[in-house]
């Protein structure tokens, strides 16, 4: 937990002053703390007197961030690994806090043996392995003593390769690096079902008896060069939101913009978490994790994601909101929340949250909070079914003045003339906010008022899957940052680990 005065200082105080013009893009950040009213949303003189409907934005910046482990969440890490005799395991004796993490290992020689590398502990545990005398590459779960293969497939690998096995939630995933670079890593198999049936990641007693692992296997020898194990990181990024302060001021510390980003997970939606990025308001293309978070319910922990940080200065808290993809299975989903003091923006962190009570009976996700007017406001989609089809729409809701944002949250409006809209993201464009919305069918961003009345639509770029509109002031202008649905190994690992980032500017 993070005393008050740290708190204080950690968000900042006081006038930090203005930054630099803006390398290639003609802008300069301000610093948000500093400024006064009608500049109080973070927004500079351009803001001012601007309709969204009067913008017009243009793709600056697109690329895809991919690692298997964040880079700032490297838990252990060694260059220098002796040459293991056959079924050699070495335990590093160090754990993931959730059940996302992975092993990455430099295969330098393989002779007559394989390599192994995964989750071990007290008799159980999940590995993935490759023999080099087959072929064979398999995820195994050992259990009790017993050992299950619940997945193979054949490949051929040639020393030097790299060779990883990623945990999300229940998946395991194994990939190798024919380069022997750390850039093209590959899937070669990967497996769920099979492994739920048999261990539950997802639950901390089970995990606390696990350690990251690596080692040989067979009748041979395997060297082995750099090894590294961490938290996971991602195979593309989605649903960006900008983190804030209550009434939307944009969260800039050093010249860099904090958001909340799903980091897209080796397959589904369960597989993906939530983690804080920094993008450097000089150069859109300098994107970096600084927090990982995960969630727990229900007596698991959860890789929940979609959602919003917010610092509410009054109280000195920050208030997370987060849908339920974490256990996605068709049946429904809901927003949840909490609140902390705890320094979210940095770090790894493991919160218990509860649902958020809106005024609704079907299925809801993507929130976006702010306090306008003295009142608290919260968009988020609605949503009627998931199966056989998805539907859903953009709705809004506020609670009574004064009161707290959970409390007595009471429906403004709801555009149900739509059915694969969502993406909800409040804003305010000089002295008004309005509602934006991503329009999968129509292919647009939509602009509502605070009734939820439609006024017309952004005029920027709109690529594939459902990008979402988070619109963001800059000094000279705004920034559209949104993403799209490109997949990573798809063949493989299915729909879900996508998209690229993309940055928009509008002058």
């Amino acid at each position: 937990m993070t005393d008050h005065d740290g708190l204080e200082s950690m968000v900042g105080r006081g006038d930090i002053g203005r930054r630099t013009v803006l390398r290639g893009m003609g802008v300069t950040a301000v610093a948000s703390l500093a400024l006064p009213d009608p500049l109080a949303a973070g927004v500079a003189a351009a803001g001012v007197g601007t309709s969204p409907l009067d913008l017009d934005f243009r793709i600056v910046a697109k690329y895809r961030p991919f690692d298997l482990i964040a880079p700032r969440f490297v838990q252990y890490d060694t260059a220098v690994t002796p040459a293991l005799a056959g079924d050699t395991l070495v335990s590093t004796g160090v754990r993931p806090r959730a059940p996302f993490g992975s092993v990455l290992v430099e295969v330098r020689e393989l002779s007559g043996s394989g390599v192994v590398a995964g989750l071990v502990g007290d008799g159980g545990g999940v590995v993935g392995a490759y023999d080099s005398s087959t072929g064979q590459v398999s995820v195994e779960v050992t259990m009790g003593g017993s050992t299950t293969s619940v997945k193979t497939g054949m490949a051929r690998l040639v020393a030097p390769f790299g060779f990883a096995v990623v945990v999300n939630e229940n998946a395991v995933t194994v990939l190798a690096d024919a380069t022997g670079t750390g850039t093209g890593w590959q899937p070669l198999l990967t497996e769920r079902d099979g492994v739920r049936a048999r261990i539950d990641l997802r639950d901390p007693r089970v995990l606390g008896r696990l350690s990251y692992a690596y080692g040989g296997r067979g009748s041979g020898s395997v060297l082995l060069g750099r090894v590294r194990a961490g938290y996971y990181g991602q195979a593309g990024v989605r649903d960006p939101h900008v983190v804030q302060y209550a009434d939307g001021r944009p969260y800039i510390k050093d010249g860099k913009l904090y958001l909340t980003m799903t980091n897209a997970g080796l397959g589904f939606f369960q597989q993906a978490h939530w983690a804080v990025w920094t993008l450097d308001l000089a150069d859109p293309s300098r994107l970096e994790q600084v927090a990982t978070l995960f969630f727990t319910r229900g007596g698991l922990t959860l890789g929940d994601h979609a959602g919003q940080i917010v610092y509410d200065e009054r109280r000195r808290r920050f208030i997370l909101l987060m849908s339920s993809w974490g256990d996605f299975n068709f049946t429904g989903v809901h927003v949840r929340h909490t609140t902390t003091s705890a320094n979210v923006l940095s770090g790894v962190h493991v919160l218990a949250t509860e649902p958020l009570p809106l005024p609704t009976d079907v299925s809801s996700w993507d929130p976006a909070l702010t306090r306008i007017d003295g009142r608290w406001h919260v968009a988020f989609v609605e949503s009627p079914a998931q199966q056989p089809a998805f539907v859903f729409h953009p709705a809004l809701a506020a609670a009574p003045r004064g009161a707290d944002y959970a409390r007595d949250l009471t429906l403004l409006g709801a555009d149900t003339s739509v059915d694969q809209t969502e993406g909800t993201i409040l804003q305010r464009f000089g002295s008004t906010w309005y509602v934006l919305a991503s329009d999968g069918d129509a292919r647009q961003y939509k602009v509502y008022d605070l009734r939820m009345r439609p006024l017309g639509t952004l005029d920027a770029p709109y690529g594939t899957n459902i990008p979402h509109p988070m619109v963001v002031p800059v000094r000279r202008g705004w920034w559209l940052l949104t993403f799209d649905g490109t997949q990573y190994a798809e063949p493989i690992l299915g729909f879900g680990g996508h998209g690229d980032f993309i940055v928009m500017a509008a002058d």
